[in-house]
């Protein structure tokens, strides 16, 4: 698709003062403003018809731990709780994961 120059537009947008700030720091260092950093995002949308970047869902808590014992090649086992909350490890067969448990 081909974009014709024509009447000019605004675009007013609430954003966190530190973003913009640090946007337009960076902006400034690419010899770019913030109408024309917003312009080109604008026309890339345009041409590509997405966002030029893709979003993604913020993993959970409980998805971050499994993704960093899978890193770590850690044994995943099915952990039980007593009455109280308290994780209850075999130490005797899980010594790694109870020694993790108690120190941290």
């Amino acid at each position: 698709m081909i974009v014709i120059a024509g009447a000019k537009s605004n675009v007013n947008v609430k954003i966190d003062t530190d973003v913009k700030d640090q946007a337009t720091q960076l902006l400034g260092r690419m010899g770019l403003d913030q109408t024309t950093a917003i312009d080109m995002f604008f026309r890339q949308i345009i041409a590509e018809r997405r966002l030029p970047f893709q979003p993604a869902v913020k993993p959970t808590i409980h998805e971050q731990i499994l993704q960093a014992i899978q890193r770590k090649n850690a044994p995943v086992i099915e952990l039980e709780a007593d009455e109280k909350g308290n994780i209850v490890i075999d130490k005797a067969l899980h010594p790694d994961i109870y020694d993790w448990a108690v120190n941290g």
